[in-house]
């Protein structure tokens, strides 16, 4: 084994988290709130993905442009699938809002048949994301190293919201008490709806860049994106924001350490993925930088 081949593995390893990283804060932000698994959480990132799509190919929108817009509207598709179905359950017994959150991710898949077709489609590659750079003999595509800068900015972004804002001290407050929250005149609803937001927007963000890696899109191509985050969510703690970020990175470098070293192992890929989300459920759910969190009743 090469040092070579080791920063090969270590380049793609990091992209392949990044994204896993992006998509597992909008699980972990939900769940810090209402602990609340939103399962609807992986469409979102193919609606996203979707939205950049269309917004480049029917609107002939610059990607520089469409990007954001994307991240907009899916954004607003999260407050929609707040208000719609989430918000009517805030004080239904927990399970409910759970079978909920299936339901709206097979609407998301059904409509996303409906609507956008089955058949797959190419997804352009802007050329900034497109080149080869060659650092230190090792080839790596421009792609694999924006999407760890990226995916840095905006978690620092997040970070100033939730730790230097007004909107940021409310979620905190209501995540760990939701009546004080009330009491101390916090809008609930509308900081859930933030909450929605932000990780929506995260998750088109992540949606975009793996379209991009894997330039091909389908209404279901939000699923194992979607579940491997949420393993890694629950490696780094769910619940803490920097340990879903922290849990992104460790799972995609193992995944293509695995794929790497073991490369007649590459079709069990997913397999270990899930097999991690087991061994932390059962020897450490809290995950790596997680803590107990009190049941909300």
């Amino acid at each position: 084994m090469t040092l070579q081949f080791l920063l090969q593995i270590l380049a793609n390893g990091l992209a392949l988290g990044s994204l896993y990283a992006l998509i597992a804060i909008g699980y972990t932000m939900v769940y810090g709130i209402l602990r609340l698994i939103n399962f609807a959480h992986g469409d979102v990132v193919m609606v996203g993905t979707y939205f950049a799509f269309y917004g480049m190919g029917i609107f002939v929108l610059p990607w520089w442009l469409a990007f954001p817009i994307a991240l907009l509207l899916a954004a607003l598709l999260g407050i929609a699938i707040d208000r719609g179905a989430y918000r009517p359950l805030r004080n239904a017994p927990r399970i409910s809002a759970l079978i909920t959150a299936i339901g709206v991710s097979f609407f998301l898949e059904n409509l996303g048949l409906v609507v956008f077709g089955a058949r797959p489609k190419p997804f352009p590659r802007p050329p900034l994301f497109d080149q080869m750079l060659i650092v230190g003999g090792v080839r790596i595509l421009s792609l694999s190293i924006l999407v760890p800068i990226i995916t840095v900015i905006l978690l620092f972004l997040l970070l100033y919201i939730i730790y230097r804002t007004r909107a940021g001290m409310a979620m905190r407050v209501i995540s760990r008490d939701m009546e004080t929250g009330r009491l101390m005149g916090v809008n609930v609803d509308r900081i859930i709806a933030l909450t929605f937001a932000l990780g929506s927007a995260l998750a088109a963000a992540g949606g975009i860049m793996w379209a991009m890696k894997y330039p091909q899109i389908t209404p279901l191509m939000g699923i194992i994106p979607g579940l491997k985050a949420f393993t890694a969510a629950v490696l780094g703690g769910i619940g803490n924001v920097v340990g879903a970020a922290l849990g992104g990175v460790i799972l995609g470098v193992i995944e293509i350490l695995l794929v790497g070293l073991f490369p007649a192992l590459s079709g069990y890929r997913d397999a270990f993925a899930f097999f991690i989300l087991i061994f932390i459920l059962l020897f450490r759910p809290t995950g790596i930088m997680g803590e107990k969190l009190e049941e909300k009743v």
